[in-house]
C-alpha cells in the first residue's frame, strides 16, 4: 500500500489564501447589508435606541465573525465534496418533490424536535429543546427591538390600545391589559425560564453522567452553559427589579447583563455556539445517503459483498487526495484501500500479523485468490448496535 501524506504544496496555500480572501469578503458583505438593514428598518435610526448601541456592534462583529468561519468551513474539502454533492441530491430529477419532502420532515423532526438527540437520550433530548427554543424565542424579541425594527407605542386617542410598528409601518393593535399584551410583553421571561430549565438538566447530565464526564471540557461544555445562565438570570433580574423592588439596582443590573450579553455574541463564532449554525447544513448529508442507497453499491474487492455506495467510496479517495493522503493498493486488483470493506480489512490485518508470527515475510493480499471470498463474521454479533435504529445497524459492520 502506497502511504503518502507530504505536507502540502504551494497550489494548495494558494487555495487556502483565496479561501480566506472569499470568507474575508462575504463576512464584510454581509455584516454592512446587516447595517444597511438596521439604518433602513430603524427609518434612518429615528426608532434606534441610542442605549443600545453596544448590543448592536456585539451583534454586528457576530455576523463578521460567523460569516467568515463558516465560509471557511465550507471549504474544507470533507465538508465542500458533501455540501456539494448534498445540493446536487436534493435538486436530483425525479427525486425533488421526495427530497422536499423529506427535507421538511427533518427540519420539523430533527432541528424543531431535535430527534436526533432524543433517540439517545431523552433527559439530554429535552435539555437542548428548552435551551434551543429558549434562545430562538429570545433572538425573535431581541434582534428586531434592539436594530429599530419593531417598537411599540400608544395609540393617539385611545390610550388603552398599544400598536405595534414593524420596518416604520403600523403592524397591529392590542389592549395594553390583555392576555395578548402579558406574554409579548413578558417573551424575554418565558425564554428565560425555558434557557435556565434546560441549563439545569444539562449540568445535571454533565455532573452524573459519567461518561459525558470522562470527555467534557471547560471551554466547550461549561462555559456556554455559564453564559446561557447568566445572559437569563440578569435578565431575569432587570424584571424583577423595575416590576417589584421600585428599579432597585436596576442600573448595575442593566450593566452587568449587558457584559454577559456582549461576551456571548462576542464569543458566538469562536466556541460550541457555532455547531447551531453548521447543523441545518448537515441535513444534505440525508439526501446524499438517500440518493447513495439508491444508486450503485461499491462492492468489496476481496469478499465481493456490497458494504457502502460506490458514490461514497469515490468521493472518500477524493478527498483523502484532496488532504494529501494515498492510499492506493499495489495490488492491480484492488486499486484503493477504500475498495476493501471494514470487515475485510480487519481481516487482511489478522493475515498480516499471524504470517509475521509464522516467521513468514510479505503483507497479506487485500485482494482475494478466490473470488469472491466469504465475509469475515464476529463473534459478538450484534455488539456496536447503538440507539438510532436503521442508521446504527446500517454503519455497523460485523
Amino acid at each position: 500500500m502506497q502511504v503518502d501524506n507530504q505536507p502540502r504544496g504551494p497550489l494548495a496555500r494558494l487555495r487556502s489564501n483565496r479561501d480566506v480572501v472569499r470568507a474575508t469578503a462575504w463576512g464584510l458583505a454581509l455584516t454592512l447589508l446587516l447595517g444597511a438593514a438596521i439604518i433602513i428598518g430603524s427609518r434612518a435610526l429615528s426608532h434606534f435606541d441610542a442605549a443600545l448601541v453596544a448590543y448592536t456592534f456585539a451583534v454586528l462583529f457576530a455576523t463578521f465573525g460567523l460569516t467568515y468561519r463558516y465560509l471557511m468551513w465550507l471549504s474544507r474539502p470533507p465538508t465542500a465534496l458533501y455540501w456539494r454533492r448534498g445540493w446536487q441530491a436534493f435538486v436530483r430529477r425525479g427525486r425533488r418533490f421526495r427530497n422536499l419532502r423529506f427535507w421538511l420532515l427533518r427540519l420539523a423532526t430533527d432541528v424543531a424536535l431535535n430527534r436526533f438527540i432524543a433517540v439517545r437520550d431523552k433527559l439530554r433530548g429535552g435539555a437542548h429543546l428548552l435551551i434551543m427554543w429558549g434562545c430562538i424565542i429570545a433572538v425573535l424579541i431581541t434582534f428586531p427591538l434592539v436594530f429599530g425594527w419593531l417598537h411599540f407605542r400608544p395609540v393617539p386617542g385611545d390610550l388603552s390600545l398599544y400598536e405595534a410598528v414593524v420596518f416604520g409601518f403600523r403592524a397591529f393593535r392590542f389592549p395594553h391589559d390583555s392576555i395578548f399584551a402579558f406574554f409579548l410583553f413578558h417573551g424575554l421571561v418565558w425564554a428565560s425560564f425555558l434557557v435556565i430549565a434546560g441549563v439545569m438538566l444539562a449540568v445535571r447530565r454533565r455532573l452524573r453522567d459519567h461518561g459525558a464526564g470522562a470527555v467534557q471540557r471547560f471551554g466547550e461544555d461549561f462555559l456556554p452553559l455559564i453564559l446561557l445562565f447568566a445572559v437569563s438570570l440578569t435578565g431575569l433580574m432587570l424584571t424583577a427589579s423595575y416590576t417589584w423592588m421600585k428599579g432597585y439596582g436596576f442600573t448595575f443590573i442593566a450593566i452587568l447583563h449587558a457584559i454577559t450579553v456582549i461576551g456571548t455574541f462576542l464569543w458566538l463564532p469562536f466556541g460550541k455556539f457555532f455547531h447551531i449554525f453548521q447543523r441545518p447544513a448537515q441535513l444534505g448529508v440525508g439526501f446524499y445517503k438517500d440518493l447513495g442507497r439508491a444508486e450503485q453499491q461499491a462492492l468489496c474487492r476481496r469478499c465481493g459483498h456490497a458494504f457502502s455506495s460506490r458514490m461514497h467510496v469515490t468521493d472518500l479517495i477524493e478527498v483523502e487526495r484532496a488532504l494529501g493522503y494515498r492510499y492506493e493498493v499495489t495490488d492491480s486488483a484492488t486499486e484503493h484501500y477504500q475498495w476493501i470493506c471494514p470487515p475485510c480489512r480487519r481481516a487482511a490485518f489478522a493475515i498480516a500479523q499471524g504470517r509475521l508470527w509464522e516467521g513468514r515475510r510479505g503483507g497479506a493480499s487485500l485482494a482475494s485468490a478466490r473470488a469472491p471470498a466469504p465475509m469475515p463474521q464476529s463473534v459478538n454479533i450484534g455488539i456496536g448496535m447503538g440507539p438510532l435504529g436503521d442508521e446504527d445497524a446500517e454503519n455497523y459492520h460485523p
